[in-house]
């Protein structure tokens, strides 16, 4: 029987990947090794409002990831009409919600962070109230560049969504040396930096979609009217998603108040280590990306246990390449703390949070990232919704006030508290896998169709 991607397929659709991951990451260090620059104020009001920014993107990112599985099973069944109508749909959903989200951060800003964070240093909330305003504005953008890139994952292309990114990190390298080391403008330079690399982005990657010889591609007048049954099937994948990273995102904000009451120092090391974090990701969530395609299109096709073989597949080639990198960069961490301008204090914590969470990535993260993948690809999302959201209030925020506090290991306690629920996670979720459960839905609706 012939499989359904071959090796160069994967290849295909991995490798752009990995490197559009390679850009994200390395050029959100190279943002926070520039506003180093400026002072710690600088680096902890950013991370600060990243905290929040993730969490109000999820929303529509976790709409992309559900309109990238429903097109993906629409190609699957060979039905291209059907996965450019989802096209049209996943569009308009993102790009009102983003919309809806931006206006909110924007009439909320000081309001949210004094909420969230309370009594921080004023020259740290200044930083951050600036920047805030500045990537409120750049949501909507980020919205329809993430769901053209799901689109483009979803037929198996890649490679456009890696170029656009190539261009939208550029422009926002460039622009933070004009601004925060030519024009001196700190955290307000690094926001204006992001909005308008994310706007080029934006007008590029729907220039891409509303390409008509694209497999999937917009209307050539792009339609404005709900689909309501086809937003209910994008959201039956992407709410409960959407709820996971949502809740998921909250428990990092909580987490990121309980840090801040560890001092600046605190604040600086674990923005650094978030940051190096994404690094040591990357390989992993670039192929969790991927079995979203793979799996998507083998449950649209009817090929259930081919889609249960690539998923093995992909979880041994994530801890190999995991392994690899987190090995590297473990022996390298000295050197890339280095890197950042922090105090002796801040870079002892950062090389401590480093370790833990390198070997966490080494032998942990694959089963607790990799394969919710696979399941919200089969339509098995709620499964591990509900794992993730028990899991990350029990042991993450649970055990990370035990950690930091009763047991007095402050800010690295937090770090801890993280490897125990990645624990869980994985072990629930292989069970989940090898049992055959994630895949008992999209058997049913086969059979019905």
């Amino acid at each position: 029987m012939q499989s359904m991607f071959t090796t160069k397929d994967l290849k295909k659709l991995i490798i752009p990947l990995i490197i559009e991951q390679l850009l994200g990451v390395t050029v959100g260090m190279a943002d926070i090794v520039m506003v180093s620059a400026a002072g710690e104020a600088a680096v902890s009001g950013i991370s600060l409002v990243d905290t929040i920014n993730i969490l109000l993107i999820q929303v529509f990112s976790a709409m992309a990831t559900g309109g990238a599985v429903i097109s993906a099973q629409y190609i699957g069944r060979r039905d291209q009409a059907g996965a450019s109508r989802s096209a049209d749909q996943l569009m308009l959903s993102v790009t009102v919600l983003a919309i809806i989200i931006s206006a909110a951060a924007l009439a909320g800003n000081r309001y949210i962070l004094q909420g969230i964070y309370g009594n921080i240093g004023t020259d740290v909330m200044d930083n951050a109230v600036t920047y805030f305003y500045l990537t409120a504005l750049s949501f909507p953008f980020l919205g329809i560049y993430n769901a053209g890139a799901a689109l483009c994952r979803s037929m198996g292309n890649s490679k456009v969504s890696m170029k656009i990114s190539f261009v939208m990190n550029l422009l926002n390298i460039c622009g933070n040396m004009l601004l925060i080391y030519g024009l001196h403008m700190g955290s307000a330079g690094a926001g204006v930096s992001t909005l308008t690399s994310r706007l080029a982005a934006a007008v590029l990657m729907y220039l891409v979609i509303h390409n008509q010889d694209s497999l999937i591609h917009l209307s050539r007048r792009l339609v404005w009217k709900p689909d309501f049954k086809m937003i209910r099937e994008i959201l039956a994948i992407g709410i409960p998603a959407g709820l996971e990273n949502s809740i998921f995102q909250i428990g990092k904000l909580l987490l990121s108040s309980l840090v801040s009451t560890f001092g600046t120092a605190a604040i600086a090391a674990n923005a650094v280590t978030g940051s190096v974090a994404g690094l040591q990701c990357i390989t992993g969530s670039a192929m969790g990306l991927a079995l979203i395609t793979v799996v998507g299109q083998c449950v649209g096709a009817g090929c259930l246990e081919e889609a249960t073989r690539y998923v093995k597949k992909f979880l041994k080639l994530v801890y190999i390449s995991m392994g690899l990198i987190n090995l590297s960069v473990i022996l390298f961490i000295p050197g890339i703390v280095g890197l950042f301008s922090l105090s002796p204090e801040a870079q002892e914590l950062a090389k401590t949070m480093m370790f833990i969470h390198g070997a966490g990535c080494i032998l942990i993260w694959p089963a607790s990232f990799v394969l919710p993948n696979a399941m919200r690809a089969a339509g098995d999302a709620k499964f591990p919704m509900v794992v993730s959201v028990v899991l990350m209030w029990v042991c993450r925020i649970g055990m990370a006030y035990v950690f930091a506090i009763a047991f007095d290991f402050e800010a690295v306690g937090v770090w801890l508290a993280m490897m125990v629920d990645w624990t869980f996670r994985a072990i629930i979720f292989l069970h989940r896998i090898y049992s055959g459960k994630w895949l008992k839905k999209a058997a049913g609706n086969h059979q019905a169709n």
